[in-house]
């Protein structure tokens, strides 16, 4: 980078005082001469014994986590460029333009579409050099590389796509226009482009969902370790697979960004590599405007124990450096706060000459002889695709530590009136003048009334930059993003095989929980199924019965288990292993959930159908991580989530935040997720079987969400003939009495308080009221249909009845549905309902509390007294 050996620039950064100058020039002497002689290993031992040293005398000393605000890479280092510079240069020139006309034309037309272009324009050359270069796509000799885009920057992605020949000019003109798409409103033509990468949406385009901010950081990470459990399973070979991700420096403030840094560092993820877009800027203004973000981010992933990469200047600073013999630019960039640097970037070359080189005499003279034009063209390193080059060619070699390349930019580069503004991530609009100066700025091939108009520009199939362009992704397996689905079909073995004991329980005590346990380690014991299991829990095997699983099958550790346990003469002791097959994630429900998605979209991800089983506490998952959850969906996610003591009354003695009163409503929300929410083992045990078959053989993209209890109490089996109606919902129980020839009440209960509605329905018998009890499964499902009948009566098609209609039919009288969630999980099915039957809904509003389960069932009014209470009180009513 410059002339100066790092140590000399990092004192004269430093600005401290030398008490003793020849004594230090003695010292860099020395130490530059165990260098030349013994090389940068010996070099690196030596700083090492010397930072022991300085700890042993208790000194108060520690290397200094943050380094000059230079390029890590110095030029002697860099690599030949091996592409031609030229070229690459007009391809990016030309995504910008595609990008940024496709997003002023819609909102020229429309106005209100949104759309981002000044993102795109601060990474077109981060994205470019990875697409060149590195960024591998699936074929036969490789299994494809995983990206992250950053979402704002979508619209470069579809630029280069309609270059490759993916999109068309049509597909580009609707942008963000997906309703009124050909494809859509005709079933053939125009597809719309979706507004970030949505799976959901381009099914056969994105891979990942990166548009809620650091849900694309935190997945990334896990997705990489996943690669390796893969690997170290034997199941499919990772090791020559990278994982790149490109993020905005402002999404490094999300908690989720943040949070498994030290994981990848602990797990040696040498697969995973960060591109971190520093272009300075928010929404609203500066990251870091009276800080610098890159030299806070270097201090946390070096922390962390990250490779740090920084990227700082562009090859038309390397003369300046060269020049620089005392240090001032590193001082005076030191000296720089991001909301200046942000100044400098909206300003000409006049005002920088003047203002930064006119600082001090020694900027002053570095600057003499350069125009006011080259100085504002000296560019960032992130938009200097040799330097770019160089830095990704050294992350992919790094060994042993994830890498993150801090990447410095201009957000709106090339923008004229936009570039560096405050407002520059809304800017959307643009004058002719500003069109044209945009293409002047990349020597754009277009006419003035091309810029003006709008126009897409692509080159001829057989032009030097569309062979060049085709060439290198040819080489590098062909087109990306691209999502493939193609996976075997994985058998599955006969429910009675695993969860005989289950449906037919014949009255035996065990809690839904348990009942679950069993079953996942009969599944776990299947010979084709069984290594496609993949265990996840956050921190609380053990509080959930799994203890047994680490000796069956044990937890996944990267490099073994170097330890004797505690335990280790103990039955269920703790076992680490290589292979091992659970996912232990510790305290961190964002972690699991990113881990379990990972597992989920295996089988497009890296074409492994894997079926995950994510158990955790209820109250831990959609309302704590529900945006990870939406993304998972978003990205066709295919497996269970368990959310163990469940409802707001079983977990008794926890209280307040820890019971779960809402999470089948969040649920509920979610279109590709079935919510259940069964009383007994037999139910679950239909339900899980019911899954298994969606998703590994018919390979349907749903995920289960199913809540379990750690009740222990009798469990019915569950006769074959009611299986479907489990499935839909809901189920006839039974009649109390038995022989009841007509029934006057129907009581409708769920998941922990079925129990209490059974004894409230023995109860009422006694007293001559003759009861029918339905048992609940889903009541999102049940919903969902009536929601399907009423949409097809509105439309004027036959709609049929709803089927929890059809399931109350044989009563007329009042239904009490109870349920240990809020009363709007019942309500939901409320219009569905036969007509003139009145309707009572019992539920757990409010916060949660402390104490036995008895007791939270009568303060919230959900047990058998309140229930037979409501029924009583229902039954002597008028009808409405």
């Amino acid at each position: 980078m410059n002339a100066l050996s790092a140590p000399h620039l990092a004192a004269l950064v430093s600005g401290a005082a030398d008490s003793d100058p020849q004594e230090t020039a003695e010292w860099r002497e020395a130490f530059a001469a165990l260098v030349a002689s013994t090389g940068p290993a010996r070099a690196r031992w030596m700083l090492d014994e010397l930072a022991r040293l300085a700890r042993d005398q208790r000194i108060g000393w520690a290397p200094e986590l943050c380094t000059p605000y230079v390029n890590t890479i110095a030029v002697d280092q860099q690599p030949a460029f091996p592409g031609d510079l030229a070229i690459e240069e007009r391809l990016a020139s030309l995504m910008r333009w595609n990008a940024l006309a496709m997003v002023v034309r819609a909102n020229h037309s429309y106005g209100e579409l949104g759309g981002h272009i000044a993102s795109y324009a601060s990474a077109a050359d981060l994205f470019e050099t990875g697409f060149n270069h590195f960024f591998h796509a699936k074929d036969a000799g490789h299994g494809g590389d995983l990206v992250f885009f950053q979402p704002h920057s979508a619209p470069g992605v579809y630029a280069r796509a309609f270059l490759e020949g993916r999109l068309s000019e049509d597909d580009l003109s609707h942008y963000r226009q997906e309703l009124t798409a050909p494809a859509f409103t005709k079933g053939e033509g125009a597809r719309g482009l979706s507004s970030y990468p949505h799976p959901y949406l381009m099914p056969d385009f994105w891979q990942f969902p990166t548009g809620s901010m650091g849900i694309g950081p935190i997945s990334s990470i896990y997705h990489a370790r996943f690669m390796r459990y893969l690997t170290h399973r034997n199941l499919l070979d990772c090791g020559a697979r990278k994982v790149w991700g490109v993020f905005g420096d402002g999404e490094m403030d999300e908690p989720e960004s943040m949070s498994a840094l030290t994981l990848a560092a602990r797990e040696k993820l040498d697969n995973l590599v960060w591109v971190v877009n520093c272009n300075l800027q928010r929404l609203d203004g500066p990251v870091r405007g009276n800080g610098r973000i890159i030299d806070e981010l270097e201090k946390l992933f070096a922390g962390a124990g990250w490779n740090v990469i920084k990227l700082v200047w562009g090859s038309d600073w390397d003369g300046l450096f060269a020049r620089d013999t005392t240090g001032a630019l590193a001082r005076a960039f030191a000296n720089t706060v991001d909301g200046q640097m942000q100044t400098f970037a909206a300003k000409d070359g006049r005002f920088n000459r003047d203002t930064f080189f006119g600082q001090n005499e020694e900027l002053a003279k570095l600057a003499q002889g350069m125009t006011d034009e080259q100085i504002d063209r000296l560019k960032r390193g992130g938009h200097d695709l040799v330097k770019i080059h160089a830095a990704y060619a050294a992350a992919a070699a790094h060994q042993g530590q994830p890498t993150v390349i801090l990447a410095h930019t201009k957000k709106g580069y090339g923008m004229g009136a936009g570039q560096g503004k405050m407002t520059t991530h809304s800017h959307k609009k643009f004058e002719s003048a500003d069109l044209i100066g945009f293409r002047n700025r990349f020597n754009l091939p277009l006419s003035d009334e091309q810029a003006t108009s709008l126009a897409f520009y692509k080159p001829a199939d057989d032009s030097v930059e569309m062979q060049y362009l085709k060439q290198h992704r040819q080489a590098l397996g062909g087109a990306m993003p691209r999502r493939e689905t193609a996976c075997d079909v994985v058998p599955k073995p006969d429910l009675a095989a695993y969860a005989k004991f289950a449906i037919e329980a014949d009255g035996k005590d065990m809690s839904t929980t348990m009942a679950f346990v069993r079953m996942l380690g009969n599944l776990l014991k299947d010979k084709q199924i069984g290594p496609r299991v993949v265990p996840i829990v956050a921190d609380e095997a053990r509080t959930f019965g799994m203890a047994n699983l680490f000796k069956q099958v044990g937890i996944y550790s990267s490099v073994g288990q170097r330890y004797a346990p505690e335990d280790i003469d103990t039955i269920l002791s703790y076992r680490e292993a290589t292979d091992g097959q659970i996912l232990e994630e510790g305290i961190s429900e964002a972690g699991a959930i990113a881990s379990w998605t990972a597992a989920a979209t295996s089988y497009s991800v890296h074409g492994l159908a894997m079926l995950p089983f994510y158990i955790y506490y209820s109250m831990f998952g959609f309302q704590r991580v529900g945006d990870a959850i939406w993304a998972a969906a978003d990205q066709r996610s295919r497996g269970f989530l368990l959310g163990a003591t469940s409802g707001r009354t079983t977990l008794g003695g926890e209280g307040l935040q820890h019971q779960d009163g809402t999470s089948h409503l969040v649920a509920a929300t979610i279109p590709n997720c079935k919510a259940y929410d069964p009383a007994f083992a037999g139910e679950m045990a239909v339900i899980i079987d019911a899954g298994i078959r969606e998703m590994m053989v018919e390979q349907q993209d749903v995920f289960y969400y199913v809540t379990l209890m750690n009740e222990n109490y009798a469990q019915p089996s569950l006769p074959a003939e009611v299986h479907g109606d489990v499935l839909r919902g809901c189920y006839r129980y039974g009649r109390f009495p038995a022989d009841a020839a007509e029934t006057q009440v129907t009581l409708m209960g769920s998941g922990a308080i079925l129990t209490e509605v059974i004894k409230a329905a023995e109860l009422l018998a006694v007293e001559g009221i003759a009861t029918e009890v339905i048992s609940v499964t889903s009541w999102s499902e049940l919903a969902r249909d009536g929601a399907t009948c009423e949409q097809a009566g509105l439309r004027e098609e036959v709609s049929g009845q709803s089927f929890i209609a059809q399931q109350l039919a044989r009563g007329n009288g009042p239904i009490i549905a109870a349920t240990d969630y809020v009363r709007a999980v019942p309500e939901s099915v409320r219009a569905y309902l036969p007509a003139g039957r009145r309707y009572v809904t019992l539920g757990t509003d409010g916060f949660g509390r402390s104490d036995t389960r008895a007791a939270l069932r009568d303060f919230f009014g959900v047990d058998a007294a309140s229930i037979v209470q409501a029924a009583r009180h229902a039954a002597l009513q008028p009808r409405p």
